[in-house]
């Protein structure tokens, strides 16, 4: 198996455990360089790399460019070159290199965000349009209603047949649509309000949704203004109509309010010699100098510090 055989295979184990990841791949360059057009990398959510995309010349750069676009979900150009020129072009990024062999690559950055998660209780026509629906346009999708089992619902990602929802993961990329049509209104919205989703829908008239919300407020219920009566335009049309608009619904507002995924990026130095940004996690080249640490790409550019040593050098935190 080839190293770049191997990075998608680790890209594919990870997105069937709906974590977040980057992959890296070298589409052009310009020797020397150690890369090639065709290899690839791995970038998790941690910085953690694996495959291959260059030396260290490249891999700090590529390794925070896949950081960034892990927190903005935005696929982009990466153009590493000794001589670049700005770039205002959308997606593209431009880095001056400073590389002592003057190689210039472009590798392009995508990064792989977990699918939204489409939550659905109840077992009424509705609800399995939705599933179906949500399905289709690329939603992970979860079906609830008490004592359901995989069989009841076929086309969803996941059945659960209680209103614990532990096991679903809801979070801030989950729309939960209540559609039970009054069959247990209240205790699924209990169910859904201890977690912090983006989208909590019912599926009712106006005066049920009134009736619902009046008696959680009897009950003290907390954090009712989340809840909203679902696809309102909907009055009047048949079950499948009303899934349709609840999911049109849930679109627009996805769309209009991008989560963002803030990340850490490393903690990094500026090498004092050549300027390329470092790393300081699993730096291989690094001089303690009184109160200071150095830190360079290469071995190369530590000699040459070592050999000018004396100077006045100072190191640049990025």
């Amino acid at each position: 198996m080839s190293l770049a055989d191997d990075v998608l295979d680790r890209a594919a184990r990870l997105r069937e455990r709906g974590e977040t990841f980057v992959v890296a791949t070298v589409v052009r360059v310009d020797p020397p360089t150690s890369a090639r057009p065709g290899d690839k990398a791995l970038i998790a959510a941690d910085g953690t790399l694996w495959g291959w995309i260059g030396g260290s010349c490249s891999e700090s750069l590529v390794r925070r460019e896949a950081l960034h676009a892990l927190g903005d979900g935005q696929p982009r150009l990466v153009k590493i070159a000794p001589e670049m020129a700005p770039e205002h072009q959308p997606g593209v990024v431009a880095h001056v290199s400073t590389c002592p062999s003057a190689g210039a690559l472009d590798v392009f950055i995508d990064p792989h965000l977990p699918r939204p998660l489409l939550l659905v209780i109840g077992d009424t026509p509705a609800a399995h349009t939705l599933i179906r629906l949500g399905a289709a346009i690329g939603y992970e999708t979860c079906a609830v209603h008490p004592g359901a089992t995989a069989s009841d619902f076929p086309e969803a990602s996941h059945v659960i047949g209680s209103l614990d929802l532990a096991s679903a993961n809801p979070g801030p990329t989950t729309f939960a649509v209540v559609a039970t049509m009054g069959h247990y209104d209240e205790e699924a919205i209990e169910a859904l309000l201890p977690y912090e989703v983006a989208y909590i829908g019912l599926v009712a008239s106006r005066r049920r949704a009134a009736t619902v919300l009046d008696v959680l407020a009897d009950r003290a219920t907390r954090d009712l203004e989340r809840v909203r009566r679902a696809a309102d335009s909907s009055v009047g049309g048949t079950q499948e109509e009303i899934a349709l608009a609840v999911l049109a619904e849930i679109v627009a507002e996805r769309h209009a309010h991008q989560p963002s995924h803030p990340v850490a990026l490393p903690a990094s130095a500026i090498d004092p010699i050549c300027g390329m940004t470092v790393d300081i996690k699993g730096a291989m080249h690094t001089l303690p100098s009184g109160e200071t640490t150095y830190y360079f790409c290469s071995a190369g550019c530590l000699e040459a510090f070592k050999r000018r040593e004396g100077q006045d050098v100072v190191p640049l935190a990025a």
